[in-house]
């Protein structure tokens, strides 16, 4: 492959600003007003408007997909064909992490069939820790990327070209993918019940 280091140091610049500035919808900014199926879609579009142009290729979120997930009990059914706060909430939440684990994982995290008021503090620290999360990623790539960004202070784990760095990210999705979906399994568990992080 053949890549041009200056616009790919200046993709992760922009990059970079992006995120930093993306945020999620807080609680109280989304609608409480009943939305019919269609405007629940564009909503979550406005939302989650985060992934490149070029990978668009599919919608980030369905009517069908969302049918799917009423029916696999991840989300409470609508009340009447509306949807309210609470089940914008889960869709953020579901979107969001439906990019890293599995449905039946996402119905280990999520606290289905506890009502609004539980649904409340379990999205408000999701949404703070999707900007701690994106600050510590960005962090992380600033390190990985300083060859290509051309920082004088590159410390060992910066990678040399962007080959490397498309490996390197990769693959840490897919240990922080395995680290998330082993302890979402540990629920429940303790030492003696068989509670070990090892890979098998």
């Amino acid at each position: 492959m053949a890549y041009s280091e200056e616009l790919i140091a200046g993709k992760l610049r922009r990059w970079e600003k992006y995120i930093l500035r993306f945020r999620l919808p807080e609680w109280e900014e989304i609608p409480n007003i009943g939305l019919y199926m269609d405007q629940v879609v564009m909503l979550l579009m406005g939302y989650l408007d985060y992934m490149p142009p070029e990978l668009k290729e599919e919608q980030v979120v369905t009517a069908a997909a969302i049918n799917n997930y009423v029916r696999k009990g991840i989300m409470p059914s609508p009340e009447k064909k509306k949807y309210y706060r609470e089940h914008i909430a889960y869709l953020v939440m579901i979107c969001t992490l439906k990019q890293s684990l599995s449905i039946a994982m996402l119905q280990k995290l999520l606290p289905v069939g506890r009502g609004e008021e539980a649904v409340r503090p379990v999205y408000e620290a999701y949404v703070r820790r999707h900007s701690e999360s994106a600050r510590f990623f960005v962090r992380q790539v600033r390190a990985a990327s300083a060859n290509i960004l051309k920082h004088p202070d590159a410390g060992e784990d910066a990678v040399d070209n962007t080959e490397d760095l498309i490996a390197s990210t990769a693959i840490v999705g897919g240990f922080a993918r395995l680290l998330a979906e082993k302890l979402l399994l540990l629920d429940g568990c303790d030492l003696e019940t068989g509670g070990s992080i090892e890979v098998e």
